[in-house]
């Protein structure tokens, strides 16, 4: 089976049957009780909503907005926000807010959770992220505004960049301030049966930062794509006769972008990731005779 998540927007309306169908298939898949007929295109789609669905440590349902095959449906109005030109210092707070929170959300949901961790800490980790995400957004409007050397066309088109870095850095502080704990305590690394061999700090730390490397990447096509497209698309005869229309296309070239980021940033790692026995902690060495062990990164 896939080490990879699936991320399709399709499976966030599963029902609850179907999901408990897909999960009942997939234990007599372990067993070796699966009942005659059963294809692999049928495991593989039980994978694929279970995947979708359920946390891999905590075997908890995840929220429909906070999963990955939500972020499309879900983030899409959130980067139209975060795109509109001409933002308020008002309106720049409030689509950073936003963004981070769902982020956050995204982050908990998604997180390594073999370990324990106080509410509080991901309470804090929320506010440094949000702080972060409008500190820097507003900072670089502020000196985009003070810049007297850019016309007022390249003052636009440069502020509808701005969202990019601020959200880039913003996802990183995010990522790291959410899931800290987990670089203190630890996290579960398993064999192949999926046996916990024990608690890695390394193996945290490599989670951690392939996350983080995701979410660098994601919002890359999401936010420096359609503001080159529409630079262009503003200048077409029909946009400048209908206006009304900007926003509508807008919203379908942010749509073609996130579809085309999510699918690239999650593939760069699979979310049950696999280290070497010998980067780790000595204690884990010793525990096992498996040279590759398997952990959790989170999403």
């Amino acid at each position: 089976m896939s080490e990879y998540p699936s991320f399709q927007s399709g499976t966030s309306r599963f029902d609850q049957k179907r999901l408990q169908e897909s999960v009942e298939l997939l234990e007599r898949f372990k067993q070796g009780t699966l009942p005659p007929g059963v294809t692999d295109a049928q495991l593989w789609q039980a994978q694929k909503i279970k995947q979708a669905i359920i946390h891999p440590d905590t075997g908890e349902k995840i929220l429909m907005p906070f999963r990955m095959s939500g972020f499309i449906p879900f983030g899409t109005p959130v980067v139209v926000g975060l795109l509109l030109p001409n933002q308020t210092l008002v309106s720049t707070v409030f689509w950073q807010w936003l963004n981070q929170s769902h982020n956050a959300c995204v982050n908990y949901s998604n997180r390594n959770a073999s370990k324990p961790a106080p509410v509080t800490k991901f309470i804090q980790g929320y506010l440094g992220a949000v702080t972060s995400a409008v500190s820097i957004a507003v900072g670089l409007n502020v000196l985009i505004q003070k810049a007297n050397r850019f016309n007022p066309t390249t003052r636009l088109l440069v502020q509808r960049f701005i969202p990019f870095p601020a959200v880039a850095s913003a996802n990183v502080c995010n990522v790291v301030l959410m899931r800290h704990t987990e670089l203190s305590e630890g996290i579960s690394v398993l064999d192949d049966n999926g046996n916990v061999v024990g608690t890695s700090k390394v193996a945290a730390r490599h989670a951690l930062l392939e996350t983080a490397l995701t979410r660098v990447v994601l919002p890359m096509p999401i936010l420096v794509l359609p503001p080159m497209i529409m630079a262009v698309l503003e200048k077409l005869p029909l946009l400048q006769k209908h206006r009304r229309l900007v926003l509508p296309v807008h919203s379908l070239v942010c749509l073609a972008a996130f579809s085309l980021a999510l699918p690239l940033a999650i593939s760069l790692f699979p979310q049950m990731s696999q280290i070497s026995v010998d980067q780790l902690e000595p204690e884990i060495a010793m525990a096992t005779d498996r040279k590759i062990v398997t952990y959790n990164k989170g999403l």
